[in-house]
């Protein structure tokens, strides 16, 4: 709930499932399911408890290495839901991890002109609140301000806020 008794449309419903998710993020990992059929051995995400591809459930938990691309964005302008609403703008995105699996995600650290498909992402970690935290992507070299994906110059990244 927000401080106003208003529902929250950020947090993930946890379950037996997915504690194992979630909990991972909390300790700044990003996990992914992998299946072990055989022919198939292709990663998937978001986790489910049988493979997409084959309908396999020989799966199992795997971290993933945290590398991504952007393959498409979308900037939110608005959004009433809390707590979206105090974010706007922000980065809707959706990332090629580089384990296979495409990724429904935001992307933070950038500005609103900055994205770019095949941009290289790395994960970092949000804190939602009530103990939980999720996976969102920033572009590499955003923690040392510059931007490595563009090689004709090192550009300062604008900051949030």
């Amino acid at each position: 709930m927000t401080a106003d008794g208003r529902p929250r449309f950020d947090l993930p419903e946890v379950d037996a499932f997915t504690r194992t998710y979630w909990d991972a993020a909390g300790e700044g990992r990003l996990l992914l399911r992998r299946c072990h059929a055989p022919g198939c051995g292709l990663a998937h995400h978001y986790p489910r408890e049988f493979c997409p591809h084959c309908w396999s459930e020989d799966v199992t938990w795997e971290s993933a290495r945290g590398d991504a691309t952007l393959y498409t964005w979308s900037v939110v302008h608005r959004n009433d839901l809390p707590p979206f609403a105090s974010r706007v703008p922000y980065v809707a995105a959706v990332v090629d991890l580089v384990e296979g699996p495409r990724m429904m995600t935001e992307l933070v650290g950038c500005a609103e002109g900055e994205p770019r498909v095949g941009m290289p992402l790395r994960v970092t970690f949000r804190r939602l609140g009530e103990g939980l935290v999720a996976p969102v992507f920033e572009p590499v070299g955003a923690r040392d301000g510059t931007m490595p994906h563009d090689h004709s110059s090192r550009r300062t990244l604008a900051t949030d806020g």
